[in-house]
């Protein structure tokens, strides 16, 4: 049986849709995640480019996006419980 996934894992993915099985690899929820990520960054560029956003206050978006994905900074490795 494999590794069940944290409980703060699976809160934070969550809140992103997604509700990943013990038998999900955690590196392919990993990618999803850091896809969604790339798409909505692109996305605020095309924005600042478009002139929506001003440039001065593109990096506090950034930021702000940044912070919405913590979970890209833990090392997929700590997901599960019991690995290190």
């Amino acid at each position: 049986m494999p590794p069940k996934y944290r409980d703060t894992v699976l809160a934070e993915l969550a809140r992103h849709g997604l509700a990943p099985r013990d038998e999900t690899p955690p590196e392919f929820i990993h990618e999803f995640i850091n896809d969604l990520y790339l798409y909505e960054i692109r996305k605020l560029r095309a924005r600042m480019l478009a002139g929506e956003i001003p440039k001065k206050e593109y990096a506090a978006h950034v930021e702000r996006l940044r912070n919405h994905y913590p979970i890209l900074s833990l090392p997929v490795r700590y997901w599960r419980e019991g690995e290190q």
